[in-house]
């Protein structure tokens, strides 16, 4: 079992940065590929970013490559999406997730309660 919690949402005006954290309880979090997704208003939940376990290897979806990074710590339990040059169309909650390699969200078997990010223009 892995309880997550996301930190460190807010309301940033265009181009401005923010950095997501979420903190893992149990010890197994370091055997967990971990996701960022996010859902707009109306709109479906969509996958951001993931990380394998070890922290190698990351995957973006297309629209914040270069923008965003992925990283985590395993020894805090923490992984971390630093996101810079942000756009108002990143407006979305943002959740992170446990689970498998992938980009597709029913691959994650535990999910955080989400953080609001608001990027005005």
């Amino acid at each position: 079992q892995v309880q997550l919690v996301e930190s460190g949402g807010g309301l940033v005006q265009a181009g401005g940065s923010l950095r997501l954290s979420c903190a893992a309880s149990g010890r197994t979090f370091s055997v967990y590929a971990m996701g960022w997704f996010r859902q707009a208003p109306g709109k479906e939940r969509e996958f951001v970013a993931v990380i394998n376990s070890s922290g190698g290897n990351t995957v973006y979806t297309d629209s914040v490559k270069g923008r965003f990074t992925i990283s985590r710590d395993n020894a805090k339990n923490t992984v971390y999406l630093q996101m810079n040059s942000l756009k108002p169309e990143d407006t979305a909650v943002y959740y992170c997730a446990a689970g498998g390699w992938a980009t597709t969200s029913y691959d994650y078997a535990y999910w955080g309660q989400g953080t609001q990010v608001t990027v005005s223009s």
